[in-house]
């Protein structure tokens, strides 16, 4: 492990890190244009935001905060949008490499053959170093696109002991922050499911106990496949292990069809009984959940996670959002693994309601912000120590600042619009996480691209045929 470990750190980390990569005793800056994202969406024109160390101290005026603290450091944003960095609330590191990946045979024509044809032996076709460069890969891709969070659900099947290690070094080399598991799952064999309840395990009691090695920003959940690949055994032991899970929901019906089948219950039920709902746990998509699992969850205070691309891409439907909302549900947004640019995802999941449904009105820019900044920082709450996804006093200095010029006004009322149909990965100028520039102007300052590009090729070309020996 510590040679794989030092191999990869050699291929992933500038040589020198350049001084605006540590975090600063104290940085003003200056002349942005401030969203706050806090509970008035406060846009301050000429704004600026202070953080000592890894937190936010000041947030006002320009023009108050240079004349309060003439002596600090000072970085003048040239009036771009400074915001919060933005938070993913599931995603998966290791599908990295399924990126222009040659599937065999005919084309999958519904999720559990994408599942048997493309996932489940490509998580099985990953060693430690694949894991390591998969999840390398993403956080460039995050790093570039302003997500400051990312809240991951990891399988390597044939590669468990020590795989939340290697992605956590993976994450605090980034400079990034991260909620990690294991998906524990009875579809390769006892053997496999131990392995990942115990990997679950160490890894938590591991960012339990060395603070000092994660510095705030690694957390760890519970991983759980799904209702259809976990028995009744393996549940009951997860649930001895834990009190917070993260896990797939009727992703598609045969999810809900299985739990019938074994229980006489729905998914969401048959979740609940062995204690895996609640208000720290994730229950990502929920597609084809019914309005009684849907009380279910608003009553435990259980997160939803939404993943609007993925779900189009892989054909399974669309959640019925609206209502998860109206009944008090805290509805996240997610990737699933696709690009970490969340404003896209944002855009998405708004136009996908309104198509399935024909109408214009359903969802809305309001209620995306709802999801994706709202409930995301909630469920990042659970977590961290620290408010993220909010300029505030006390919260970690996780920002982004955007070369975003609206050419219509920008303020509190129509801010959800902007977010909507103006912004985009794109127009991230520089990502900070705990006082720590990790980008700024565009340059990387603690990854080497290029090195992790390389890497990566040679990794995926080894798994590609790990994973074409399967068939």
């Amino acid at each position: 492990m510590k040679s794989l470990l030092c191999e990869s750190l050699h291929l992933s980390v500038k040589g020198n890190f350049p001084e605006q990569t540590r975090a600063s005793s104290v940085m003003l800056i200056h002349n942005a244009t401030v969203v706050t994202f806090d509970e008035t969406n406060r846009v301050i024109a000429d704004g600026a935001v202070r953080y000592t160390g890894d937190a936010i101290d000041a947030v006002g005026d320009s023009d108050t905060l240079l004349a309060n603290y003439p002596d600090d450091a000072r970085w003048d944003a040239a009036g771009m949008v400074l915001m919060p960095g933005q938070i993913c609330a599931h995603t998966h590191f290791y599908g990295a490499f399924a990126r222009g990946m040659y599937i065999p045979g005919p084309p999958a024509k519904d999720f559990p053959e994408i599942l048997q044809n493309l996932w489940w032996k490509l998580d099985k076709a990953l060693d430690l170093d694949g894991v390591r460069s998969s999840a390398e890969v993403c956080l460039v891709d995050a790093i570039r696109n302003g997500t400051t969070t990312l809240i991951d659900h990891h399988a390597s099947q044939r590669a468990i002991d020590g795989s939340l290690d290697v992605i956590g070094e993976a994450v605090l080399q980034s400079g990034l922050r991260a909620a990690l598991c294991y998906e524990v799952t009875d579809r390769d064999g006892a053997e496999a499911a131990q392995a990942g309840i115990r990997e679950n395990v160490r890894f938590r009691q591991r960012v339990e106990a060395e603070s000092g090695w994660h510095q705030g920003r690694l957390a760890a959940t519970f991983g759980l496949h799904a209702s259809l690949t976990l028995s009744d055994a393996t549940l009951a032991q997860c649930a001895a292990e834990a009190n917070r899970f993260h896990i797939h929901v009727a992703e598609h019906p045969v999810d809900e069809y299985d739990s019938l089948q074994k229980s006489g219950k729905r998914a969401v039920e048959r979740l609940h009984d062995f204690g895996i709902t609640g208000p720290a746990s994730i229950m990502a998509h929920c597609i084809h959940i019914d309005a009684w699992e849907t009380a279910l969850l608003a009553e435990t205070g259980t997160f939803v996670s939404h993943q609007p691309r993925s779900n189009m891409n892989n054909a399974v439907g669309a959640a019925e959002i609206t209502p998860m909302l109206r009944k008090g549900l805290p509805v996240c947004l997610g990737n699933d693994g696709f690009s970490n640019d969340m404003f896209v995802e944002m855009k998405v999941a708004d136009l996908l309601q309104k198509a399935v449904h024909s109408d214009p009105r359903y969802l809305g820019a309001d209620k995306v912000i709802e999801m994706a900044v709202i409930n995301n920082r909630r469920l990042a709450a659970t977590f961290f120590d620290r408010p993220v996804g909010v300029v505030a006093a006390g919260a970690y200095a996780d920002l982004i600042l955007l070369d975003y010029w609206p050419t219509t006004p920008l303020m509190a009322a129509n801010l959800p619009w902007h977010m909507l149909f103006g912004v985009s990965g794109g127009h991230v100028h520089s990502t900070i996480v705990q006082g720590v520039t990790l980008m700024r102007g565009r340059k990387l300052l603690t990854l080497d691209e290029p090195a992790i590009a390389a890497h990566s090729r040679r990794h995926a070309q080894a798994t590609w045929e790990r994973y074409w020996a399967m068939f």
